[in-house]
Order: C-alpha cells, then structure tokens, then sequence
C-alpha cells in the first residue's frame, strides 16, 4: 500500500492484505490509521449486512486493541457507528462491478480526512465516557447519509 497520505492501493489483493493483517494483528497500532479503518468497514459492508458488519467491525477493532494490549477505553462506539455508516452510504451511491481496490481507493480520497466527524458532533460530546460507550446522536447537525 502506499503511504496514509496517498492511500493507493493497486489491486484487490492489496486491499485484501490489509484487511488480513488487520484481523491477524499483524498490522502494528501505528498503521492502523483511519485509512485502513475505513477500508476495513469497506470489506466488512461489501460482504455482510450492516448489523453484521457493524458487529464484525467493533468485534474486531477490540480484539485489535487486546491483542496490542492497548487501554479499552481507546475504543469509541459513537466514532465506529459514524464510519461504517458513512462507508455504507458510499458504497449505496457508488454501487458497481468495480474493483475492490479501486472502490477503496475511491473512498479514501472521499472520506480520508477524518475529521468530517466534527461537522456533525462537538468535541465536547465526542470526548465524553457516553459516547465511547454507546451511539450517540449527533449534536451539530443530524447525519446527512
């Protein structure tokens, strides 16, 4: 893959890769950015529905965080149900018989700046012990996808 900043991946197994060594832990915590997130929940949406790959996702982003022994108050609930609906609303507009890698491509270049999630939540109440709980609504505007 190359770098976070860029993103590119140049085939499905690459992609593929990613999403391996993330399950296997294998990936270390520090390249496990926002990018490889959001292609995790890619892969995860492609092949489950969204109860399933929400509970995929959470299920293995903790067994991540155990694994690297890393504390699990790290894990934000509000932050994972706000991204893997944001990738599904991207995959229901972007529906095709592309690549997996260019579709990942596609969506980091849309979704990559991680910090669209203060658009709709205060950092006030994302930094809060209920939102890294549970879901939370959002407080600045309500979810446009």
């Amino acid at each position: 893959m190359a770098s976070d900043e860029e993103a590119f991946y140049l085939s499905d197994e690459e992609v593929e890769e990613v999403v391996r060594r993330f399950e296997g832990c294998e990936l270390s915590p520090d390249e496990f950015k926002h990018r490889p997130h959001l292609t995790v929940a890619l892969n995860y949406l492609r092949r489950l529905p969204f109860e399933q790959a929400l509970a995929c996702m959470r299920r293995s982003i903790l067994g991540f965080i155990a694994h690297h022994a890393i504390p699990p108050e790290v894990y934000h609930e509000t932050l994972t149900v706000f991204w893997v609906r944001r990738v599904r609303s991207f995959i229901e507009r972007n529906a095709s018989d592309r690549p997996f890698f260019e579709l990942a491509n596609e969506l980091a270049r849309e979704c990559g700046d991680h910090r669209v999630v203060y658009e709709y939540f205060s950092k006030g109440l994302l930094d809060s012990e209920g939102a890294r709980a549970d879901w939370v609504e959002p407080d600045l505007k309500p979810l446009d996808f």
